[in-house]
């Protein structure tokens, strides 16, 4: 079985949610459904796996390269490699 990569919530008011998400080598996230729009900042360069219901894909996440996926996004997210890979997550929660 695969263990849980780490997610430290840094931020949780009426804004937004922030949370760190660390991937050990092995690790994943598990599936889940956004249900908030969000921006993704990643804190260190590597790669990681994006599965989805119809494919897996790779991608590389590059240390203050940013991007944004939209609310409804269902995906797991999985580390097979070697080294640890870092992002921040910040979901947009409205005014």
């Amino acid at each position: 079985m695969t263990q849980q990569a780490l997610a430290t919530i840094q931020i949780d008011d009426a804004h937004f949610r922030v949370t760190e998400w660390t991937f050990a080598p092995g690790t994943e996230t598990g599936w889940h459904t956004h249900q908030l729009d969000y921006v993704v900042v990643p804190m260190t360069t590597g790669s990681l796996v994006l599965h989805t219901r119809d494919a897996e894909a790779p991608f590389d996440l590059i240390a203050g390269r940013t991007y944004t996926r939209p609310a409804g996004s269902e995906h797991n997210v999985s580390n097979p490699g070697t080294a640890t890979v870092t992002f921040i997550e910040v979901e947009a929660k409205g005014r």
